[in-house]
């Protein structure tokens, strides 16, 4: 059986009087089945779920502290006492209370604190900063304290807080001359970076569908059709978010609300295009078919190949997520890969069979109809029908500049996206957490007041760990002597081990910057040559703990997961591409120029974020989410557009199939293009600014690869290579004199 005949079959099935009712019926049945017996997937979101495996060094750091050192060791949430005209005596007493309270009541995975209830007030006011206007009170949880958890602790000191001081200090000005109190350090970092996210899931969604529906109307003016594809996303989504949720309940996978947020602005934007793209051929064949079924028929059977190629496509690439060994990578492979999963089968199934049912009037009230249907509305109306003239639209323009000029149009591409590609090796990346929040945020707010009045390293102090065997090793005097170290702590013995020491080092730079997390294997080095040099210890060992740490190997982790997962999509893609175009030429050069337009869209959003923004530097994480989905969404394009060439060089010439098809996909790839970057886009309209980061990139690398690369670069490349695109796939000769041209 022929691919275009068993292609017909299943566009038979799914428009068929009685199976498309079927496929409805089995879809809300299915939806509604699921999200009555499973737990929505927002049910079983983990938030503080760790990022990096057990083997990596900060990790092991943490374990010996916690085994060895459990006084120090722990999650601090540091609350931070603020008095622009200074701390007085009778603020450092609300101090004391909160003390004593936390000492005779500790709150649920509390650990520690310091004992300042018991200490005399010079003692006290000798903690206070040189300035005389800062004082941190550190109180210590669980690591494996959940971020519900530490969110209700928190909210429980801030009302023990107000209700000794006698009005909130968390909602006083930091500039007031009355007492202000902020929490920040890492606990308070997590509980405010889960309330972003968290936040962010409803305003997402509702802002997704708006902008959806608005585009969709000025695009097609049809309120009927601006729906359905909403109604197809909408049941992925009714089927996606329980099976998540179900997976989740069972520990298969770990989801986070950011993962999720991610997860819903793909399914709308992607999976609209799938939509689209049906919708589109439907539309033209609505106009030579009088019926409407063996219009619908025609149209599944052009659009299911390339939709179900895309969709395969994006569900591979995002699969290799689950290569890496950083949890949030890990983490987004399984939500993402399965929600356009089902989302193309949506649009394969559930969303022919409703224009079946709907037909003609999914377009109301611009009805496409064929000619002779016109003709005869028009003589019912006692009114003749205008000649038909040529059809001249932007798109038949544009395939005529490329097969006219095509060496002209493919070196302005390759220079402008050139351009700025260039600017790709100038991007800094940075790993501060922070630098993702508003600065109006509690725990931001916290930390620009320790910044100012103490070293900023007393946020996440680092904690380094030495086997000293039992010797004196003046390894203390060494740590002093470090020009990165602004305070060193009296030493710790270990509880099981006393030949181990603990020191805590607060650095003087921000712990959260490059230059801290490079300095980790430097410190380490530095000890362990020391111990070796000084005190003759073979082999030392030494362990180094703390946030920046952490950081250093979240680094370490992320450069091994892009150079082992960029190379694996681009494998993935290109053995696609082979397999659906049987060309290598075709797949080398389509997979150039999608990484030609990643490359682009990085340069380009540098520049946006860099000197129009004021963004020192990118998050570290962008550059592999930003090529996973613009790669395999590129592609997506790609395969539609070349796809209608292909099939339409069988019955034409090359020049002219190359005209057509650009012609013919680029109203409805310019309309996909427009819905996905402005999904992506709503991104960047959130408070936190890995998204917006995200969400800027991506939405540039699509309008780029909406706008030049589809348009010009692809079908210019196609042209100046003639019959080598194809090869070693079939060449089919047609007679240029046999087939009409387009005028």
């Amino acid at each position: 059986m022929s691919q275009n005949s068993w292609l017909r079959k299943y566009g038979e099935l799914v428009a068929g009087k009685r199976t498309r009712w079927i496929i409805i019926f089995v879809w809300i049945f299915a939806t509604v089945i699921l999200s009555t017996m499973l737990p929505q997937v927002g049910k079983n979101e983990v938030n503080n779920a760790p990022n990096l495996e057990s083997t990596e060094p900060s990790v092991i750091a943490g374990q010996v502290i916690e085994e060895q050192f459990p006084s120090a060791s722990g999650l601090p949430a540091l609350l931070v006492w603020h008095n622009e005209s200074g701390i007085t005596r009778d603020d450092l007493t609300h101090v004391k209370q909160l003390s004593s309270q936390l000492s005779d009541n500790p709150l649920q995975g509390q650990t520690g604190i310091v004992p300042y209830h018991q200490l005399p007030d010079a003692a006290l006011m000798s903690e206070v900063s040189k300035d005389g206007t800062t004082f941190i009170q550190p109180i210590f949880f669980l690591e494996s304290t959940d971020t519900e958890t530490l969110e209700t602790n928190i909210e429980e000191i801030k009302q023990s807080v107000t209700d000794a001081v006698g009005y909130n200090p968390f909602d006083e000005e930091t500039n007031s001359t009355k007492l202000s109190a902020r929490v920040t350090g890492p606990a308070g970092i997590a509980v405010d970076a889960t309330a972003l996210f968290s936040g962010a899931d409803v305003s997402l969604l509702i802002a997704t569908v708006i902008i959806v529906l608005v585009i969709l109307l000025l695009i097609y003016r049809s309120p009927i059709l601006a729906l359905i594809p909403l109604v197809g996303v909408g049941f992925a989504y009714g089927i996606t978010s329980p099976l998540l949720g179900w997976m989740a309940g069972e520990g298969w996978i770990t989801v986070d609300s950011q993962g999720i947020s991610i997860m819903t602005v793909l399914l709308f934007g992607a999976g609209t295009d799938y939509c689209l793209f049906l919708i589109s051929h439907f539309r033209q064949e609505l106009t030579r078919h009088e019926n409407k079924m063996t219009a619908l028929i025609n149209a599944v059977k052009d659009a299911t190949g390339a939709v179900a190629m895309s969709g395969f496509t994006v569900v591979l690439s995002l699969l290799a997520l689950l290569l890496a060994k950083y949890g949030a990578y890990h983490r987004f492979a399984v939500p993402f890969s399965l929600s356009i999963f089902i989302m193309g089968i949506a649009s394969l199934t559930l969303v022919p069979a409703i224009l079946s049912v709907i037909g003609r009037a999914s377009f109301y009230p611009f009805v496409p109809r064929t000619l002779e249907m016109k003709q005869q509305r028009a003589a019912a109306r006692g009114k003749t029908m205008p000649q038909q003239t040529a059809k001249r639209g932007f798109g038949l323009t544009i395939g005529n500049l490329v097969t006219r000029k095509p060496i002209a149009v493919t070196i302005i591409s390759i220079v402008v996206l050139g351009a700025l590609a260039g600017f790709v090796p100038q991007i800094k990346y940075n790993y501060d957490i922070l630098s993702s929040f508003p600065k109006t945020m509690e725990s931001r707010e916290g930390f620009d007041i320790i910044a100012k009045s103490f070293s900023s390293g007393s946020l996440a102090p680092v904690t380094v760990v030495v086997d000293t065997e039992g010797k004196e090793t003046g390894i203390a005097d060494y740590l002093k002597s470090l020009e990165q170290v602004a305070l060193l702590s009296e030493p710790i013995p270990g509880v099981k081990n006393k030949n181990l020491q603990s020191y805590s080092i607060t650095l003087d730079m921000n712990p959260y910057s490059l230059e801290a997390m490079s300095f980790i294997p430097e410190l380490e080095s530095k000890v362990a040559a020391y111990l070796s040099e000084t005190s003759g210890i073979d082999s030392p060992k030494v362990w180094i703990g703390g946030q920046t740490a952490e950081q250093h190997d979240t680094k370490v982790v992320g450069d091994r997961d892009r150079n082992v997962i960029i190379p694996v999509v681009i494998v993935l893609i290109s053995l696609i591409l082979l397999v659906y175009l049987r060309s290598i030429v075709a797949m080398l050069y389509l997979i150039a120029t999608v990484l030609l337009s990643y490359g682009s869209a990085l340069g380009l959003g540098w520049i946006i974020l860099h000197y129009f923004m004021g963004v020192d530097g990118i998050q570290g994480s962008i550059p592999l989410y930003s090529f996973v989905f613009l790669v395999a969404l590129g592609e997506d394009y790609n395969i539609f557009m070349i796809s209608s060439i292909w099939q339409k060089r069988k019955t034409m010439p090359l020049l002219q199939a190359i005209k057509e098809g650009v012609s013919e996909t680029g109203g409805v790839i310019t309309s996909a293009g427009l819905i996905l970057a402005a999904t992506f886009a709503v991104l960047a309209t959130l408070p936190i600014q890995v998204l917006v980061q995200f969400g800027l990139i991506t939405a540039l690398g699509v309008l780029l690869d909406t706008f030049v690369v589809r348009p010009f670069l692809v079908p210019a490349i196609t042209v100046l290579l003639g019959r080598k695109a194809f090869w070693p796939g079939r060449v089919y000769e047609v007679s240029p004199q046999s087939v009409q041209r387009s005028k």
